[in-house]
């Protein structure tokens, strides 16, 4: 009998192996895309399953993943029956809105816990379960501290945690060359990009403080703020784990 497949859709390395080890004892084939032409192609290739669940970011590298959901219901033969789920570091309500009128019946909050992780797979791929309620809105990282990320990130799996930790340690060097770089080349989409991925993974080690450094480069680099933003970075790359 076929496994029900998932198809993650998130730029993210160190996320993405989160995904993998949060679902390697779960009774699903697992598919992910490092953007929004990976997960066309996957979604696209002939001759397999239907995918039950297609879960996605919302700020990819080659676009949205509001383009990947438009595209989904524009051609429903492509989505098949899967459920659609998003998980994002802030969803406004007009953007909650929009996302309910595609289809999507679940939004995670990043940092998403593993229990809820779990619950919006088995959600989607269990017969029978039951449908949780979308995850509310994550206060602040400097309003609320993940003393102890293990528990509020990883339900107390200290393993997994270890493993997650050592994967974005070995990622930090590389996204340490890609903000010199955009630096050097004034690359502020680029910037905001990787301060909207550090900002989630540093709130997953419990760097609360970190976290919230990237949050304020990447607001910075939004709004074209590029003093404010260079400078946070200057601080923020000394600070990323080696270790």
């Amino acid at each position: 009998m076929n496994r029900p497949r998932v198809l993650v859709v998130e730029d993210d390395a160190p996320i993405r192996r989160f995904i993998e080890l949060a679902l390697e004892d779960e009774a699903v084939d697992l598919v992910t895309a490092a953007g929004l032409a990976e997960a066309l192609q996957a979604l696209q290739t002939p001759g397999l399953q239907p995918f039950a669940l297609v879960l996605t970011d919302l700020m990819l590298p080659d676009g949205n993943g509001l383009e990947l959901l438009q595209t989904l219901a524009e051609r429903p033969a492509l989505r098949g029956a899967a459920r659609l789920a998003v998980f994002s570091a802030g969803v406004s309500a007009p953007t909650r809105e929009r996302l309910a009128g595609l289809g999507v019946e679940r939004v995670l909050t990043k940092p998403a816990p593993l229990g809820a992780l779990l619950d919006c797979v088995r959600w989607a791929t269990v017969p029978g379960a039951a449908s949780p309620a979308s995850s509310a809105a994550a206060p602040p990282a400097e309003q609320h501290p993940a003393a102890d990320p293990v528990t509020e990130f990883f339900a107390g799996d200290e393993s997994l945690y270890r493993a997650f930790r050592a994967t974005c340690v070995a990622q930090f060097p590389a996204d340490v060359r890609s903000g010199d770089e955009a630096a050097t080349h004034g690359d502020l989409p680029a910037l905001r990009r990787l301060a909207h991925s550090l900002k989630t993974v540093l709130r997953s080690l419990g760097q609360g403080i970190d976290s919230a450094l990237a949050a304020q480069i990447e607001d910075a680099a939004a709004a074209g703020q590029a003093g404010a933003a260079w400078q946070g970075w200057a601080q923020l790359r000394t600070r990323l784990p080696t270790a």
